[in-house]
Order: C-alpha cells, then structure tokens, then sequence
C-alpha cells in the first residue's frame, strides 16, 4: 500500500469512529480472531529494535508507556486500535504528552522492518513509536505480557495473515503493568487511565 493510500485510509478510519463509538461495544473476548491470551501477565522489561535502534523498557523508565502487539498488514483490527489510541494521544496537553510513551511492536518480523514500522505508526501519531525484532525476542516479550499470535497461511496472492490477541497494556512510570484493556476500549478510558498513571507517578 502507498503511503498516500495508507494515509487516505487512516484518516477514513478516524473520522468514522466518532460515530461508531457511540454504537460499538466492546467484545466480550480479551481477543482477536481466536488468539487466546495467557492468563494473568505480569509484564518485565524487554528490549527491541526501533528504527533509530534498540529501545528497551528500562530505557522509558519516567514515561508510561503504551504497549500494542500488532503488524502493519493487518485488515482491521490494529488500524482501529491504533486510531482508537491516537484519539487519546490528541487530547493530552503537551507536556502530558512528552511523559507518554506509545509503543507498536509488530508480531510479523518477516515483512515489518524497523522503516516500516516508523511510516505506518507515524500515520496514526507521530509520538507512536514501532519496534521490532527476531521471533525468540518477540516471543518473549509478548509472552511478558500475555499476548499471542500465530501465523495463518492464506493460500492466495494476498499471502498469510498473523491472528493475534489485541489488548492494550498501559506501563506505569516504574515500569510495572499496570492496565490491560480490551480491544475497543473508547478513547475516553484511555485518556483517563494514561493521566491517572501521570498523576499517580507524579509522587515518586
């Protein structure tokens, strides 16, 4: 997909979702297209590759961090996700903003590469920041936090698609999990969780 296409498309997203929220409940499932999660995650640091280099969690330490396992071949799911996320992102105050860290990491090693990565986060927030890394790496980093997903085989030209579960999981200052929310959480609940950690951490 061009990035003129891609952009077009974000944008179509955003704006219809200021209706479709008023209509859509979140599923009762903590997952997507049959990804099922580990039970009770406990979250650690990790440390992946973003395109300007390694980034690890204890890089971030003062910042709460918002942590999506997605890719950017992804139909559905983590475009609403991250647009559901940007949302938020666009209603802190700048310096609110500069404490919070959004993190992508791509669960599809093969075709997400760091630059990829950086374009398409960029066009949901330019404060989204993508990572990547070898399959033992993601695996373990998503199974810190509960996440899963597996490669389908499509059997077409349109190639394989990766099932996968879609929370999203706010990191508290000192680097401890401290939300997991479902996929469809309303921008509003993601807005107030990011500035009750901001407060939260504001006496440590």
């Amino acid at each position: 997909m061009s990035r003129l296409a891609l952009g077009g498309w974000v944008l179509l997203v955003l704006l219809g979702l200021g209706w479709a929220l008023w209509l859509w409940e979140p599923p009762a499932s903590d997952t997507a297209n049959g990804a099922a999660l580990a039970p009770f995650p406990e979250g650690g640091d990790f440390r992946l590759q973003s395109a300007n280099g390694p980034v690890g969690l204890e890089d971030l330490r003062g910042q709460v961090v918002v942590l999506y396992f997605g890719y950017t071949f992804c139909p559905d799911i983590c475009p609403t996700s991250l647009a559901l996320l940007s949302l938020a992102l666009e209603q802190l105050s700048p310096a609110e903003l500069e404490r919070v860290q959004p993190l992508f990491v791509s669960v599809d090693p093969e075709r997400d590469t760091p630059d990829r990565l950086a374009a398409y986060a960029e066009y949901f927030h330019p404060r989204i920041l993508g990572l990547t890394g070898d399959p033992a790496k993601l695996a373990a980093t998503a199974g810190l936090y509960g996440a899963a997903y597996r490669k389908v085989e499509q059997g077409s030209a349109a190639g394989y698609l990766v099932d996968h579960s879609a929370m999203t999981y706010i990191i508290d200052r000192q680097g401890r999990l401290a939300h997991s929310l479902v996929h469809g959480t309303p921008p509003e609940r993601i807005l107030a969780l990011l500035r009750q950690e901001l407060q939260a951490s504001a006496g440590h």
